[in-house]
């Protein structure tokens, strides 16, 4: 039976590191179901103070990003009072990042959320991988910062977008059977190409279940497990030959497999710079 609970999610900015640390935290207790509501941009103490009627009709845990003192008081004094659990996000990090750093934080509402030039960069990242996904616009492989390749269903699409989150100019390619890679990659010198591949049995699984929605019923190689085989022993002997690097995407979360490919650019950065120098 799953335990259902409320959760109060209570920020002074979009509440968006809130949400990935409750999400990463509650995925660890698969039996409780949470009841999420969000409160964000609350920014005075005033504010705050109107908030608590709305946290009483619900009553749960707390959680919450406030760097303001002010309003932080505010919603502690109101969880002590009505013996709601609460839980502060940032506060301990911060305080002992000061303390090892010897310095004070300014207690800046939404100070990691300013547009400076690391936020537009990204911003840059995603378009560039917008425009270059599933092989599209090859002559701009040369500005490209990670290059992925593999057979369909590898998840190469959402690794991008995910890669490019983080400020990376990312392309891939489909590996097509029989079919040779574009030249515009032969073009290239220096580039971090990264092969992905996946299980044949995981393979036929996805690509069912995208015919199924996609309600076609007609039986093609696609599917065909003898087919497939061929496909994905193809892409091995290719990324094999080139002497990319290569991750079994088969039981990768889409944050492990780009996690990996992180990894690897580091490792690909450092033996480039050591060859420079």
């Amino acid at each position: 039976m799953m335990r259902k609970i409320h959760l109060h999610l209570v920020s002074d900015a979009t509440g968006d590191t809130l949400e990935q640390v409750a999400k990463a935290a509650l995925a660890q207790f698969p039996e409780i179901k949470a009841v999420k509501h969000y409160w964000p941009m609350i920014r005075t103490a005033h504010h705050m103070e109107r908030l608590i009627p709305e946290l009483s009709e619900r009553k749960g845990i707390v959680m919450f990003t406030l760097v303001n003192q002010d309003i932080e008081d505010v919603l502690i004094k109101a969880c002590d009072e009505n013996n709601w659990p609460y839980i502060s996000v940032l506060h301990s990090i911060i305080r002992e990042l000061g303390r090892h750093l010897g310095e004070k934080s300014i207690a800046r509402p939404g100070r990691q959320h300013v547009m400076n030039d690391e936020y537009f960069e990204r911003i840059d990242a995603m378009q560039y991988t917008l425009m270059h996904d599933d092989g599209q616009h090859l002559e701009g492989l040369k500005d490209a910062d990670i290059i992925l390749v593999g057979v369909s269903r590898t998840s190469k699409t959402p690794t991008c977008v995910y890669l490019a989150n983080k400020g990376m100019k990312v392309a891939n390619i489909p590996i097509v059977p029989h079919q040779d890679l574009p030249k515009e990659l032969d073009d290239i010198k220096d580039k971090f190409v990264v092969g992905l591949i996946n299980s044949v049995d995981r393979l036929m699984q996805i690509r069912k279940n995208r015919l199924l929605a996609l309600k076609e019923s007609k039986e093609t190689t696609y599917v065909d497990i003898e087919a497939i085989k061929k496909e994905v022993q193809q892409a091995q002997r290719l990324i094999s030959s080139r002497g990319w690097p290569v991750i079994n995407v088969t039981r990768r979360s889409i944050e492990e497999t780009a996690g990996a490919i992180m990894k690897l650019k580091q490792d690909f950065d450092e033996k480039k710079n050591k060859k420079i120098s």
